[in-house]
């Protein structure tokens, strides 16, 4: 247990008291970029998964377009008048199908593009976690070895690490 004058002159120093209260503060920026980040990440992986999924709808759409098609040309080379109705009810789906997939595919476009900005998210909050954990560790050791030059230093750290993590936040 440390007696009472060792800790009176600790914390006689006013920078020591400052950097402890800064070391805490970039302690916890690095835990909400670690856990954004981690949001993010998984957010990648679910949307990446919705796009496979998207795209493989699209594909099926064009698979029945495609058999739909075929079908109409057949048909039509038959030549026979109640088979040219069905052709037609065929080319109405095709049709149908074509907006369809359109529909799909910008909806597939869209969650790609949503994937870009929770990868960029999450290498801002991985690269502030990183950059804070730095400062937090230069910090301790330039306070508990009473070294003001490694407590800035981890200050000039924690100032990129911040920085990364707001960055996070505004994309």
């Amino acid at each position: 247990m440390l007696k009472a004058p060792i800790m009176k002159s600790f914390f006689k120093d006013k920078w020591v008291q400052i950097g402890t209260l800064a070391t805490t503060v970039l302690a916890v920026c690095a835990a909400i970029s670690a856990l954004k980040g981690g949001g993010y990440s998984t957010k990648t992986q679910v949307t990446t998964t919705q796009v496979a999924n998207t795209w493989a709808y699209y594909q099926a759409k064009s698979i029945k377009q495609t058999i739909l098609k075929s079908e109409s040309d057949i048909f039509l080379a038959m030549g026979k008048k109640d088979l040219s109705e069905k052709a037609k009810t065929i080319n109405e789906d095709i049709v149908r199908y074509e907006k369809e997939k359109a529909e799909i595919k910008l909806k597939a476009e869209k969650l790609d593009d949503d994937i870009k900005i929770y990868r960029k998210s999450a290498g801002y909050f991985g690269l502030a976690v990183m950059l804070l954990q730095i400062a937090i560790m230069l910090n301790s050791v330039g306070i508990l070895l009473k070294r003001q030059p490694l407590w800035y230093l981890g200050l000039s750290f924690g100032v990129f690490g911040i920085i990364y993590m707001v960055c996070g936040f505004l994309l």
